[in-house]
């Protein structure tokens, strides 16, 4: 049974919480879908190439059709031509990936177990720096001793936002915007209870 550590507020280990048990038994392609339809969704789509009805100018035949013993010159717009369009080149396209709501549940019930299972899902009351200042929001990480650390909390008030945004090797959401992708690409997140039981409530 994986378990997430409890800290208590000096984030300071005290004792650990079951996560479900149901939480072993999802597979990993659940996580897998979910990050590549994520990271799908994030493309610029901006990509752009003229076809030969696109480009500008053209209109008038470039030489004879006949008589210069060459191939036949039909436009300046042409491929063949430098500053012509361009063959296939391109377009703008939709990029995004279906997922389903229950394949996203999955994900993020299996990146929480992932984390849990290698200790560094830390769970605490509250996450606050009243303070505002980076050097005790720095303390707070390196308690726990962590490579870098997503931070969920319910709501974020403006000091702890403030002494938390300097500080590189850490990221700090509220509640509605984690998800499975944020989840699993840090080392270890430090998430609020009350959070921790809606996310594995809903999900």
């Amino acid at each position: 049974m994986s378990k997430a550590i409890v800290l208590n507020d000096k984030f300071e280990n005290n004792g650990e919480l079951n996560l479900p048990t149901s939480y072993a038994e999802i597979n990993s392609h659940n996580l897998y879908l979910y990050v590549k339809s994520y990271l799908s969704a994030l493309r610029a789509n901006t990509a752009k190439a003229k076809t030969r009805t696109e480009v500008s100018g053209g209109g008038k035949k470039p030489k004879a059709q006949k008589g210069s013993g060459a191939a036949r010159w039909g436009s300046k717009r042409s491929p063949l031509f430098v500053g012509g369009g361009v063959v296939f080149g391109p377009t703008k396209r939709n990029y995004n990936q279906k997922i389903n709501k229950k394949q996203k549940g999955l994900a993020l019930k299996y990146a929480l177990n992932a984390q849990a299972d290698k200790g560094s899902l830390f769970t605490v009351d509250s996450i606050k720096v009243e303070s505002g200042k980076t050097k005790d929001a720095v303390a707070v990480l390196n308690k726990l001793n962590q490579r870098d650390t997503l931070i969920v909390v319910d709501s974020i008030d403006e000091k702890t936002y403030l002494a938390f945004r300097n500080v590189k090797n850490c990221y700090m959401v509220e509640k509605q915007e984690v998800n499975a992708y944020l989840i699993a690409a840090y080392h270890s997140v430090l998430i609020e209870k009350s959070v921790l039981e809606v996310l594995t409530k809903e999900a």
